[in-house]
């Protein structure tokens, strides 16, 4: 199973990912992850990662996808993975596909969990008073909720042309929300 995982804030993308990567014994690889552990590091990329992140811009595509080239050349996802937080543009989704075709691994699929607004704001709200940080407030909830809806989509249209995009409803319960996902992969499987 190659599996990319999208949906806004708070659509329980990483609990979702944490059961599939158990469930088919596959990494979920988070390029979120990856950055903090290189800033932890102080590596090289590290220092690169952290100009941008106080600067306050993006990290520029060149070197997300190098990152998750170098991630996806190991040898633990011979089986499979989880990708989340990437790709996040079409230029990052078809060099996705360059590194993809070169390590003859296509995707199975591209799974959208599709959450309400309101939805997601509860939920991160809830995890917000579970975890004691309440730095996450409204405004800035609904501005990445945008963003995100904003920014995901001409990723999300190029994987529908080439038929990869599956859509789940992401507002169920944990339980059922990853059922769906384990029904639709059963009959994209590839």
């Amino acid at each position: 199973m190659r599996i990319i995982l999208f949906g806004p804030p708070g659509a329980g993308k990483g609990t979702q990912a944490k059961r599939l990567s158990e469930r088919y014994n596959i990494p979920h690889i988070s390029t979120g992850d990856i950055f903090r552990e290189h800033l932890r590091k102080k590596t090289e990329l590290g220092r690169k990662i952290e100009e941008y992140v106080k600067s306050g811009k993006l990290v520029p595509d060149e070197i997300v996808i190098e990152i998750v080239k170098e991630r996806l050349s190991r040898d633990d996802v011979k089986r499979g993975f989880i990708l989340d937080g990437f790709p996040r543009t079409v230029r990052q989704a078809e060099a996705l596909d360059e590194i993809l075709a070169k390590l003859n691994m296509p995707l199975t699929a591209v799974i959208e969990l599709k959450v309400p607004e309101e939805e997601a704001i509860k939920r991160i709200l809830i995890r917000a008073r579970l975890e004691g940080r309440f730095d996450d407030k409204l405004c800035t909830m609904k501005r990445r909720f945008k963003e995100y809806e904003e920014k995901s989509k001409p990723v999300l249209d190029y994987y529908r042309r080439k038929g990869l995009l599956v859509e789940i409803d992401g507002a169920k319960s944990i339980e059922e929300v990853f059922e769906s996902i384990i029904k639709a992969l059963e009959g994209v499987k590839r």
